[in-house]
């Protein structure tokens, strides 16, 4: 990529009768967005055209057939079906998920292959999208089978990066996921991506301990002192900065998660139910480890107000320029590693 090219942001359009159009072509509106990239949205612009009629917005579209053919300062589609697809706004159905993997699958495919530089999502719905070609708990794991690297959920904003050690998994399984080895390869991948994607050069990690005031010394559990305890240590001989177990109710009431540059819940709602109180609308969710980069809005599909042009695309926006900001970060850095390689090398 040259220094002068925008970046290719491809964009999957998520489920088609939730919100993820809609915060779409809200994002673009305003045209100056086009000034800092090169958008590809991976879908119909049959279906597209009718969420714009449905939610009277007028974002121009420039359909195309090849992406070879994607224009700059402009907001491009990329036509990947043809088919006229029944859209019931508000109401999932097993078509809304059958093309909403049509679009994630287009997407990531040229995400893959190097035919844009990042991806950012909209909104799927996890039930409806599985199919035999998608036996996933969400995008995370999609991911992850198709480019290369472990991934990590991360959800961002500014003053916040959560990280989850476990993810997508039923509450009764978690205790029993919780290894020293699992802990330790998120701590190693938060901590790679805190350096490479945000210019970190001695991240600070916490990490909430599994149970409540992390065991009591025993007695509501052992698997903080058992497990957590000792493989912090370990991490912490490696010289990396990482600190914990902590309690996570005392953790966010007393805003100790502000002196941290990440943070790793040992669950989902443990890290996202917080995360969302301070911050949500606005947040980003970022997959780091994998070898592309890609974000998304930190909402659901919201097909209560779906059609009825009550969506926020802030946190869609947010997502957009997080993927732009990162993949530069990310840049830069690779670019110091191989000019340091040839310095060793002279």
């Amino acid at each position: 990529m040259k220094k002068s090219d925008k970046i290719k942001v491809g964009i999957s359009i998520g489920d088609l009768n939730g919100i993820g159009i809609e915060v779409i072509l809200k994002t673009f509106e305003d045209n100056r967005v086009l000034e800092f990239c090169t958008p590809i949205i991976f879908g119909s612009t049959k279906t597209v055209s009718y969420h714009k009629k449905v939610l009277h917005l007028n974002t121009p579209i420039n359909g195309i057939d090849h992406l070879h053919k994607a224009i700059p300062n402009k907001l491009n589609l990329i036509n990947i079906w043809k088919d006229s697809v029944v859209i019931e706004l508000g109401k999932p159905t097993d078509e809304s998920g059958k093309y909403a993997l049509r679009s994630l699958e287009g997407a990531t495919k040229a995400l893959k292959n190097g035919e844009v530089d990042v991806l950012v999502t909209a909104p799927i719905n996890k039930f409806n999208i599985q199919s035999e070609n998608f036996k996933f708990q969400g995008h995370t794991e999609f991911l992850e089978a198709n480019l290369e690297g472990e991934s990590l959920m991360i959800l961002m904003t500014d003053k916040i990066r959560m990280g989850l050690i476990t993810g997508h998994i039923p509450v009764k399984d978690i205790a029993a996921n919780i290894t020293p080895e699992l802990i330790e390869k998120k701590v190693n991948i938060m901590h790679k991506s805190l350096i490479q994607d945000f210019n970190i050069s001695k991240p600070r990690i916490a990490i909430l301990g599994l149970n409540p005031h992390c065991g009591d010394h025993g007695v509501i559990g052992n698997e903080d002192d058992e497990i957590v305890t000792p493989v912090i240590k370990k991490i912490q001989d490696t010289g990396k900065i990482v600190y914990g177990p902590y309690a996570a109710d005392s953790f966010f009431g007393s805003q100790l998660y502000k002196q941290f540059d990440g943070i790793l819940a040992m669950y989902h709602d443990q890290g996202l139910a917080p995360f969302k109180t301070l911050s949500f609308g606005k947040g980003v969710n970022f997959t780091a480890g994998l070898n592309r980069i890609r974000t998304s809005p930190d909402h659901g599909t919201a097909y209560e107000i779906a059609g009825k042009n009550k969506a926020d695309h802030s946190s869609f926006s947010e997502a957009l320029f997080t993927a732009l900001s990162i993949f530069k970060k990310r840049t830069e850095y690779e670019q110091l590693i191989q000019d340091q390689l040839k310095g060793n090398r002279r």
